[in-house]
């Protein structure tokens, strides 16, 4: 059986998204190539991008054995996920664009938050949060449909 697959298709990427790119493309084929060569080293170095609460030991525990599949990732450190998210970019990037909110609606307009706006709306909502009784250690689910 012979598999036919059409030509693939390249959309040049236009400038100024290549210019607000975080890498280029001879950069990601290198970061891709070290990931798969040394994958270890590879995942350290971008662990060293975040801060951590408590700093992994370990970056990978896999076991592929028949009755015991687990992969487990930087397993005995700890994140805060708005630290690095929001508060660490506050210092240098506060009047900067964070996040470009898209409505459903046609009729809602886009609204832009930078780091400091986000930052504020994130603190409201923990606050409401708290004054509902929610504490540390709780767990909050939140529905997005």
């Amino acid at each position: 059986m012979t598999i036919s697959l059409p030509p693939t298709t390249h959309y040049p990427v236009d400038t100024k998204t290549k210019d607000f790119a975080y890498i280029d493309l001879e950069t990601h084929t290198s970061l891709y190539q070290q990931s798969l060569e040394t994958p270890d080293t590879f995942w350290a170095q971008q662990a060293d991008r975040l801060e951590w609460v408590i700093k992994p030991s370990t970056i990978k525990n896999c076991s592929f054995a028949k009755h015991d599949l687990s992969i487990r990732w930087f397993e005995d450190g700890q994140l805060n996920a708005s630290v690095n998210c929001l508060d660490r970019h506050l210092e240098q990037h506060a009047d900067q664009l964070a996040m470009i909110w898209e409505p459903d609606s046609e009729t809602d307009s886009v609204r832009n938050y930078t780091y400091r706006e986000l930052h504020a709306e994130v603190c409201k909502l923990a606050n409401g949060l708290k004054s509902l009784g929610v504490a540390k250690g709780d767990v909050v689910t939140l529905y997005m449909p």
